[in-house]
């Protein structure tokens, strides 16, 4: 990111939420970024932010071993705002008190306002209550100096604090969250008339950055952009085509993991539509050959990645035999969130669960460097900057579609025969969902092939098929998701569908988990 926008440091503690941090920070128009805290001394000399957030986290300031921000922090001019642990690690960086053992506050509570502060203003009123999220076991039981109490919860006295000459706030609870209602105008408090922050960080102005930021890596090289038929590809393919032209090839791996028709889509879209240049690798014999017998789920998404970087690698060596010149470079569609859930913050209880594909470099023997454009945005920043790139609205608001594709939602082992079932019955569940206008309302939808077969009857007949799992959430970015709530009419329109139309199927349910921070389904 260039220095001429403003910018948010938010360190990290270890909260399973931090990411929703920056993303209330960016709904703003301004950029932030997380760093773990052993690396934010670094991140402030050389991102030089406006402003600095500390995350929650889940270890105790009472241990001589918790994490700590950087003292050098408090040193600067710069404002900051400490959330749960960071408002703790503050207080007792800044000569404060924090102790454990006394009433822990889990869920809803409410808060009271005391007085009047720039960080409420606009938003909460002295005297009145207001309804906010806590999540911690230790509190703040000593100030700082120069820190008074702004407003305060029953069972946490010091609930919001601040030092307003130096502009340090804390908060006990967690703004970030949806569940506390105003909590992302009071972070809008903090970054614009706290921090002074312009808000002027667009996608607009992203896009030419990035063009900027493309043509100064790649120079007169070439370029090989991995499509997978979702968006995150496409749009990185397409921000790269407008950058450096026919230096770009987008090599297309049919690896027979796909949905319904979405080959045909892919070629069709950057062929006829754009008319990049574009490779189509029909790979499925070697995929699902290799899947063969392989029924643990990280050992098909490791299968799958080496086998893209193989297929990769042999396209650039053809490219180069045909006289076009040697591809020197590998671009790929990761995401801000595929590197945040890739990396180790603080070795504590959010510790990476979640290995992506995309994450993690390139062996070696592959004398190519990787082009990530889209390394700093969240999802739902790409589909806005996919349509500021003019890709069709039908494309930019698929739903989401992972790498290894339909390999891991066949849980056990692959069969095509197993492939062809589930392509069938997700055709015509994401079909329903289109024909009684919810395909926008919801984030992501899919249908899921059990490992397991059950006993039925249909018509005067026995049958012993598979049971199949459908799957619909809500989410605004992807880091959590609640179920989306069908009715009982649609479903069951679905299941007979689906029972009746797909050989193979005779039983559907559907799944109604939702997905809290730091957590995976079906992948």
């Amino acid at each position: 990111m260039t220095q001429t926008h403003d910018k948010i440091l938010i360190v990290d503690f270890g909260s399973q939420v931090t990411q929703l941090i920056a993303r209330r920070v960016r709904e703003d128009g301004v950029y932030s970024e997380v760093v773990p805290f052993q690396k934010a001394a670094e991140a402030i000399r050389t991102m030089k932010p406006k402003g600095v957030i500390l995350s929650g986290g889940p270890e105790s300031v009472t241990t001589d071993a918790s994490p700590r921000a950087p003292q050098e922090l408090f040193d600067t001019d710069l404002p900051v705002f400490g959330i749960c642990y960071g408002q703790q690690t503050m207080a007792a960086q800044l000569g404060g008190e924090v102790e454990g053992g006394h009433h822990s506050e889990f869920g809803r509570a409410e808060i009271e306002v005391l007085t009047e502060s720039p960080l409420f203003q606009g938003v909460w009123q002295v005297g009145k209550k207001y309804p906010v999220w806590m999540s911690h076991g230790d509190r703040v039981t000593k100030l700082p100096e120069g820190f008074e109490v702004l407003a305060a919860s029953e069972n946490a006295p010091f609930a919001v604090v601040a030092d307003e000459e130096h502009k340090f706030y804390g908060v006990q609870f967690h703004p970030e969250v949806v569940h506390t209602p105003q909590g992302a105008q009071l972070i809008r408090n903090f970054v614009r008339d706290i921090a002074g922050c312009k808000g002027d960080w667009t996608m607009k102005a992203f896009r030419e950055e990035a063009i900027e930021r493309i043509r100064a890596q790649v120079g007169t090289g070439r370029v090989i952009c991995g499509l997978s038929g979702g968006v995150d590809s496409a749009v990185a393919a397409v921000l790269i085509h407008e950058a450096i032209g026919d230096q770009l090839t987008c090599v297309f791996v049919d690896h027979g993991l796909l949905r319904a028709a979405e080959a045909e889509q892919v070629v069709t879209l950057f062929r006829d539509h754009y008319n990049i240049p574009l490779v189509h690798v029909q790979a499925q014999d070697l995929f699902i050959g290799a899947l063969e017998g392989v029924s643990d789920p990280e050992v098909k998404r490791k299968t799958i990645g080496k086998l893209f970087i193989d297929v990769f690698d042999e396209e650039a060596k053809k490219i180069a035999s045909e006289g076009k010149g040697s591809a020197d470079f590998l671009a790929q569609g990761t995401l801000y969130p595929d590197v945040i859930e890739s990396v180790s913050f603080t070795g504590g209880p959010s510790v990476t669960i979640k290995s992506h594909h995309n994450v993690g470099g390139l062996p070696e023997r592959m004398k190519m460097k990787l082009v990530e454009p889209l390394r700093e945005l969240f999802k739902d920043e790409v589909r806005v900057l996919g349509r500021e790139l003019g890709l069709p609205d039908a494309f930019v608001g698929r739903h989401p579609f992972p790498g290894p594709g339909l390999a891991i939602r066949v849980p056990g082992e692959i069969t095509r025969e197993k492939l062809d079932i589930l392509r069938k019955a997700d055709a015509i569940y994401l079909g329903e969902i289109r024909n009684a206008g919810l395909y926008d309302q919801i984030w992501q939808a899919f249908a899921v092939l059990l490992p397991v077969k059950t006993v039925g009857v249909m018509g005067d007949a026995r049958t012993y098929d598979h049971v199949c799992a459908l799957r619909a959430v809500t989410s605004i970015d992807g880091m959590t998701a609640d179920f989306y709530p069908f009715d009982m009419g649609f479903l069951g329109r679905v299941a007979t569908r689906i029972i009746n139309e797909v050989k193979g199927i005779n039983r559907v349910t559907y799944d109604i988990t939702s997905k809290p921070p730091g957590t995976i389904e079906w992948e």
